[in-house]
């Protein structure tokens, strides 16, 4: 049972914590980026350090009131507010910012879990290293956050997801113990790894306070081309062409649908856009060479091979940096596009690589069997990650169609499901899936995830609602 962040309970903090820690609440806090939750009133707390996070916990622990963490706000599904149950306390990392030492030997960096994915990115960069992780909101989400749901991105096709990214840990375990496992190992087999548990827990086991980063050499020269192809078959059968050649050079690898051009060209007319008429299917693909290569000779090389072989019937090889620069402006603009024409509902999902054009055809008549639709589809077609997208026709609004969300979601989920994907590729569960986790999730994962919350947070004080439902 648990209880509200009452006044005595701020009492007890004050006596214990310095005033910056105790920040007022604004809005901001209380909302998730795309209004599907609106979080209740709740005690804002900001510490400064893992101590202060310790205390913080421990109290809230005894006291048996819900801890919700708080990092950069941006995610997706809700992980991040309660808008129900008793006033929580929110814990945000925003005053734990500092890197805190920069191993360039080693290709590290030791990062506190509030420093901004941008700021890591630019303190690498100085050092003439490179954070490959790379994502839409690099300018304002935080480490920890992206630890806590194990972060994509347009890189994982090369450099994997966040947790392939993260060496190690500090964190504040559930009932206020510090663990201070944020070494710069590659190797260490002591037992279980707790660093791989609390990556994409969602601040359900504890709040990470800290991590160990790794850094990865810069490519000497990289460039970005779009190929035109006539199907999503053909843009798989190019990427492994582009990977049979260029092997792990392949930095991303994106699939954007012509519809998600024509939303770019209704709402964003300000985007350039490099076709007069937008083409039924494009891939983005990046590349980061070294060695003396030139990756822009490399795409040209490409692109002709995809010629010869029927993949690619046009296209563009960016000439310049400022080139590359707008095609990836393209492809990052196409999600505010989405939100400005209002979707019926929106899939993150991943599939086996071989399986995604089949899902597009399957999915794709699936919808049309249940009314008509405009379909978005994009994503990262190099890691099996697409977003699928239902939205009404010209003329219609989202907010006339949304009784249809939960229908359109079931039938894309349960495809997913008989196709062995996931309904969650890289946003997390948070509160938004956690009834998708129960019905799809495998009986004996979720009977051992039970056990571990149990064990960790008996009295259920992290973030309830968010992963596991209550």
């Amino acid at each position: 049972m648990l209880n509200a962040a009452d006044n005595a309970l701020e009492s007890r903090l004050r006596k214990t914590l310095p005033e910056a820690v105790f920040r007022p609440l604004t809005p901001g806090y209380l909302e998730d980026p795309r209004g599907t939750f609106k979080g209740q009133e709740g005690l804002l707390l900001a510490p400064g350090n893992a101590e202060e996070t310790a205390d913080i916990v421990k109290a809230c622990n005894v006291a048996q009131v819900p801890v919700v963490p708080y990092s950069g706000g941006t995610g997706l599904v809700g992980g991040q507010v309660a808008p129900d149950g008793p006033r929580p306390v929110i814990l945000s990392t925003e005053r734990m910012n500092k890197i805190r030492s920069m191993h360039v030997e080693e290709n590290v960096l030791v990062a506190e879990a509030g420093v901004i994915l941008a700021d890591v990115q630019a303190a690498a960069d100085e050092v003439n290293r490179l954070f490959p992780l790379s994502l839409a909101s690099e300018g304002s989400a935080r480490i920890g956050g992206l630890l806590s749901t194990n972060a994509g991105g347009v890189n994982v096709v090369r450099y994997g997801n966040a947790r392939a990214l993260c060496l190690g840990l500090e964190a504040v375990l559930p009932d206020g113990s510090i663990w201070h496992g944020a070494k710069r190992l590659r190797k260490d087999n002591t037992g279980y790894d707790l660093r791989d548990l609390l990556i994409g827990a969602e601040g359900t086991l504890g709040v990470i306070t800290a991590a160990s980063l790794r850094l990865l050499p810069k490519p000497t020269d990289i460039s970005a081309a779009l190929m035109v192809v006539p199907s999503p078959a053909a843009a798989l059968s190019l990427l492994a062409l582009a990977q049979k050649r260029l092997g792990e050079a392949v930095s991303a690898f994106e699939l954007i649908a012509g519809q998600s051009l024509r939303f770019l060209a209704d709402t964003m007319p300000q985007v350039r856009q490099p076709f007069e008429t937008p083409p039924d299917w494009v891939v983005l693909i990046d590349l980061g060479v070294s060695g003396g290569q030139d990756a822009k000779d490399l795409l040209e090389e490409l692109f002709a091979a995809g010629f010869e072989a029927g993949l690619v019937s046009d296209g563009l090889v960016a000439q310049s940096q400022a080139q590359r620069a707008e095609f990836w402006n393209i492809r990052e603009s196409i999600p505010h596009a989405n939100k400005l024409i209002g979707a019926i509902a929106s899939q993150d999902i991943s599939l086996p690589l071989s399986r995604v054009p089949e899902f597009i055809d399957r999915a794709t008549g699936v919808l049309a069997g249940m009314g008509e639709y405009r379909i978005n589809c994009f994503g990262h077609l190099g890691d099996g990650n697409l977003h699928f997208n239902a939205f009404p026709l010209d003329g219609q609004t989202k907010a006339e169609r949304i009784a249809e969300k939960p229908l359109v979601e079931r039938a894309m989920h349960n495809l997913v499901a008989e196709m062995e994907g996931s309904f969650s590729a890289e946003h997390g569960v948070g509160r938004l899936k956690s009834g998708y986790l129960q019905d799809y999730g495998d009986p004996a994962k979720l009977a051992a995830m039970r056990a571990i919350k149990n064990a960790l947070d008996p009295n259920g004080i992290m973030n309830p609602g968010a992963v596991l439902a209550k």
